[in-house]
């Protein structure tokens, strides 16, 4: 599968189907920080879970306030 790269000025983010020995996971990697993450179906549906005051909180706690 080709990867999908999503980009803006503050982001840059490249996403791929990986599978494993317990099933496929997506695998978000930001090259401009040098990390990434795999998420199981179950961690990516928890995402849904959440409000955008969720994920605000988690930008603040990293970068500061806006």
């Amino acid at each position: 599968m080709t990867p999908i790269r999503i980009a803006n000025e503050f982001a840059d983010v490249e996403l791929r189907v990986v599978s494993t020995r317990n099933g496929d996971r997506l695998e978000i990697s930001s090259h401009r920080r040098g990390s990434s993450i795999q998420l199981d179906p179950v961690e990516l549906e928890a995402l849904t879970w959440q409000t955008k005051d969720t994920f605000t909180s988690m930008l603040e706690a990293s970068i500061g306030p806006a």
